[in-house]
């Protein structure tokens, strides 16, 4: 959460992650503050492409803080976050997910409602959180990429094990289909 707006090349589509945001006491027992620190490892700092609607979105975000509201925080010499509240300020991860934990009750109460009026059972969201989120987005990726070298750069992971065993979870339908085109290809099945 703590991407800057210098951190973004549009022109080039990438991202860069040079840095880490933390909320956290500085101090045993002193109040949680935001402060800026180094990946946890060396392959944390990388360059990662921007998708399409990723830079619509970001675009979207940047002419919003620009017109209705510009954030002037300053962290250990950062600024120019580009996830901030609607007054300017930084988001902590608790705030976000405190946000994601609103919409998701909204749409299970509202998705229960019609339900019963429907006479079904009603397809509900389970508990997730900003996190959760860069698992599925990894799972999700591992789907269509073969390659775990990427996968491992482009999540920053250290080690390919945490890649592997962390994050590609291999589902009976990819077993299946992967097992096909290994028949077709060599038309042993």
């Amino acid at each position: 959460m703590g991407l800057r707006w210098e951190d973004c090349d549009f022109a080039e589509k990438t991202i860069s992650i040079n840095h880490s945001l933390l909320y956290r006491q500085k101090e045993p027992g002193g109040a949680c503050e935001f402060l800026i620190s180094t990946p946890k490892t060396e392959t944390g700092i990388r360059v990662i492409p921007m998708a399409t609607e990723v830079k619509r979105a970001l675009e979207q975000e940047r002419q919003f803080q620009t017109e209705v509201c510009p954030a002037n925080i300053m962290i250990d010499g950062y600024s120019n976050f580009i996830f901030t509240s609607q007054t300017g300020g930084i988001l902590s991860p608790h705030t976000v997910n405190r946000a994601i934990e609103r919409i998701r009750t909204a749409y299970n109460n509202q998705e229960t409602e019609l339900a019963n009026q429907e006479q079904r059972e009603p397809q509900l969201l389970p508990h997730f959180s900003a996190h959760t989120l860069r698992h599925t987005f990894c799972a999700r990726f591992c789907e269509h990429e073969t390659n775990l070298k990427v996968i491992q750069e482009i999540m920053g992971h250290a080690s390919i094990t945490t890649t592997m065993d962390v994050y590609n979870h291999v589902t009976l339908e990819q077993k299946i289909a992967s097992f096909k085109r290994l028949g077709e290809t060599y038309k042993i099945i």
